[in-house]
């Protein structure tokens, strides 16, 4: 697929005080980032970290991307909310990330730009500042007034070039909560959306999907745990007679769920699902991370726009040594802009 250079990005700071402003100028300092893309956040924090790279890499001060050669639309943190210290959260630096999200969020609802790019941001610091949202999907899906949506986690491995593609049922919520929150209604909805996912955006018409039993051996019929007898595998036939076109195999043990996947990412076999279900963020998370910690990328899929994110939070601990690594930036703009010239490609096709 190749990209559509005349695409618009729309990339997000994240929370200030935290590495988002060093990967992104690492990323954009990238010859193969070499993308159409605009920086919502703070011009004097970007310029701060530019700065600080070059007095420790003197010899290194093409490793980032100059903040005077970007498009930037400056959202200054320091005179609306208060001093951002690099490296401390703080409910100034939540306010000034959830501004950089409301307002790029608000252009590419006008149709200013395609896709957005997000950085992290710390859930702790938004609701210092009085923001209560779980995180950055559920404030994208609220703006957007999308009521199906998801969050979807897609690395290509280095070894083999398989694309790892995992969808979660549930996401930030407790343990506890989730076996009542899993419902056949639930899961019917993250189902659709992975199979539309997988179909518009990775252009898979008859996908092979795996989907992930909640309790230990998928409940051993009914000896573990009971939802899979009760419900899971009766819905699961009825999801088979609607999508008939598509391989849904499952509940699969979440124990062994992970071995063919992992066989395939690392060049050791040749075939695996075409998509993962998840029943909770760390049944999913974990395997994604263990694979491909600076390689994944989360998207929110059933937005009226694309949406990726690198697959890491904040790193206060970090800030300001120069050694975060871009490797999920990267891949969440490449990623970015190949899924938005893919739906373009299907909207004129259609």
């Amino acid at each position: 697929m190749s990209l559509d250079r005349e695409s618009k990005l729309a990339v997000t700071l994240g929370d200030p005080a935290g590495i988002g402003p060093e990967v992104i100028l690492k990323a954009l300092a990238d010859p193969a980032a070499a993308l159409k893309v605009t920086v919502f956040g703070d011009r004097a924090i970007l310029q701060q970290t530019y700065d600080r790279w070059r007095s420790i890499h003197p010899t290194a001060a093409a490793s980032l991307a100059n903040p005077e050669t970007l498009d930037i639309i400056d959202i200054a943190a320091d005179s609306k909310w208060g001093s951002i210290v690099p490296g401390v959260g703080s409910a100034a630096s939540g306010a000034a990330s959830f501004a950089y999200m409301e307002e790029a969020i608000s252009r590419t609802l006008a149709g200013e730009f395609c896709a957005i790019v997000t950085g992290p941001i710390s859930k702790t610091c938004w609701q210092a500042a009085g923001y209560n949202y779980p995180g950055q999907t559920e404030l994208l899906a609220a703006q957007a007034k999308s009521q199906r949506f998801g969050m979807l986690f897609a690395a290509t491995s280095p070894h083999s070039g398989w694309t790892l593609v995992t969808l979660l049922a549930t996401t930030h919520i407790s343990l506890r909560q989730v076996p009542d929150a899993l419902t056949p209604e639930l899961l019917s909805e993250k189902l659709e959306l992975l199979v539309e996912c997988l179909r518009e955006d990775f252009g898979i018409e008859r996908p092979k999907i795996a989907i992930s039993g909640l309790n230990p051996h998928s409940g051993e019929n009914g000896k573990l745990g009971k939802e899979e007898q009760d419900w899971m595998i009766p819905w699961l036939e009825t999801q088979r007679d609607r999508f008939p076109q598509v391989q849904l195999d499952g509940p699969v043990p979440p124990d062994t769920l992970w071995v063919k996947p992992a066989k395939v990412w690392y060049g050791l076999a040749k075939e695996a699902h075409d998509g993962y279900l998840a029943m909770y963020h760390d049944q999913g998370l974990i395997p994604v991370k263990l694979m491909a910690f600076d390689k994944a990328v989360n998207t929110t899929i059933g937005l009226p726009f694309v949406r990726t994110s690198p697959d890491h939070g904040t790193a206060f601990d970090i800030v300001g040594q120069g050694i975060a690594d871009a490797s999920s930036m990267k891949a969440a703009l490449q990623l970015a802009a190949e899924l938005a010239s893919r739906r373009t490609a299907v909207k004129i096709g259609r």
